[in-house]
């Protein structure tokens, strides 16, 4: 395994990070520990996670993926691990999170504390933002539209709460999730006028359907320091191409066709078919291409890997080993070029 300094914090998170969002839903209990336990094992010390999880959000599950890692956590050695999770932000609904979740000063505090004891820790290395307290257009919209704003806390506001946390020991460092370039650089200039702690990490979509990061993201995080953490690297299952084969496929797509609606563009099924046969001519895994892809961009801190079952943990951490030849990279830009950003 290989391990990145995140951003300009003191954190090397592992090049192939653990995401757990199934974890309460897909996973039960005793199969979330395994994967745990075995991605562990694998080298991996970053494990992610949110208090909305898991995925696809109900009033049923929600917090259920803390708890679940919570109760491994416990018989862990704390400080070998980096722990990340995330508060929820407005805009999408979720009324049983805090009857409407806002990141303000009584609801962060709320939040964090709730995610302390479900989690049985003390601290946190990384609390991100999920989504901005703004309005900004995401998972799948791709046009601003300025009358959809509406009112939300502050930038400053949010950084000086979220401040408060790393003073009082609860955090050691602080990210943001689905962000925006304006975003970004609103959150760096506010923590250097103020003096509050700046964000070290940017947690958004990156794959090779989906790589709006590279426009303005890529130039914001590399002049202020911040580290990616790239999810959903496989388009939400897309990029094994099993879709291809069975359109009904077992998956996070066929379970919940609503979550998914930014991998069902027209453009989609065409670029996943290019990509998968790369993978096929050159001999290779197509999931485990599209990770390493994601692996080695120059901008990547850490990969965000989901799976259900040990098999496909174990298919997507021998990625790890794979490393693309130039002409691998090269039949994959002009497969970019011809299909631009298919999901955004």
């Amino acid at each position: 395994m290989e391990y990145r300094r995140l951003g300009a914090s003191d954190l090397h998170v592992s090049a192939l990070g653990l995401g757990t969002m199934t974890f309460g839903e897909q996973n039960s209990e005793a199969e979330a520990h395994a994967q745990l336990d075995y991605a562990v094992s694998r080298g991996v010390n970053f494990i992610d996670t949110a208090e909305m999880y898991p995925v696809a959000p109900r009033a049923e599950t929600v917090h259920r993926t803390e708890s679940y890692i919570g109760e491994w956590l416990k018989h862990q050695q704390r400080d070998k691990l980096i722990v990340a999770t995330k508060i929820a932000g407005p805009g999408r609904g979720f009324a049983w999170i805090r009857n409407g979740p806002r990141i303000d000063r009584e609801q962060v505090n709320a939040a964090i504390d709730a995610s302390l004891r479900r989690l049985q820790t003390d601290y946190v290395d990384l609390y991100q933002i999920h989504w901005p307290d703004r309005y900004v257009p995401m998972f799948g919209a791709t046009g601003y539209d300025a009358a959809q704003e509406r009112d939300s806390t502050p930038i400053a506001e949010q950084l000086q709460v979220l401040a408060e946390l790393a003073q009082a020991g609860k955090v050691r460092h602080i990210g943001l999730s689905n962000e925006t370039p304006w975003g970004v650089m609103e959150f760096v200039r506010c923590a250097e006028q103020l003096g509050l702690p700046k964000i070290v990490s940017i947690q958004n979509a990156c794959n090779l359907m989906n790589r709006t990061f590279e426009s303005g993201l890529a130039e914001v995080c590399r002049h202020t320091d911040v580290g990616l953490l790239a999810y959903s690297p496989l388009a939400f299952g897309r990029l094994t191409g099993k879709y291809l084969a069975d359109p009904q496929a077992h998956g996070r797509l066929t379970l919940y066709p609503n979550f998914g609606l930014r991998y069902n563009k027209p453009n989609v099924p065409a670029a996943t078919k290019e990509y998968v046969d790369i993978a096929n001519e050159a001999g290779l895994v197509a999931a485990q291409m599209a990770l390493a892809w994601a692996r080695t961009r120059w901008y990547t801190a850490s990969v965000i890997l989901g799976a259900t079952s040990l098999a496909q943990l174990k298919q997507n951490l021998d990625s790890m080993e794979l490393q693309l030849s130039a002409e691998v990279l090269e039949r994959i830009e002009a497969v970019h070029r011809v299909y631009p950003n298919p999901a955004p």
